[in-house]
């Protein structure tokens, strides 16, 4: 499984979305599902699925999937381009 497809995957895990979502355009709160509480759980399943610790910062800071891709990057995490 890809690093992007690993992201996909918490992200339909936690928000309880569909795999066929536009994720290019998936924004914080741009959703019902991706509220305050939503955000949280992703973040914890982010860092378990890459096996990272999050700073406060990039927890704060993501606020898009492109932006968490960024976020995961900076930890040594590759994406396919």
């Amino acid at each position: 499984m890809s690093s992007t497809e690993k992201l996909k995957a918490a992200f339909v895990e936690t928000l309880g979305i569909s795999k066929d979502t536009d994720f290019e355009n998936l924004k914080y709160r741009g959703i019902e599902e991706w509220d305050s509480v939503a955000h949280m759980q992703l973040v914890n399943e982010i860092e378990t699925a890459f096996d990272i610790m999050l700073s406060t910062d990039d927890v704060i800071g993501m606020s898009s999937f492109n932006i968490a891709k960024e976020i995961i990057a900076k930890y040594g995490i590759s994406f396919d381009a």
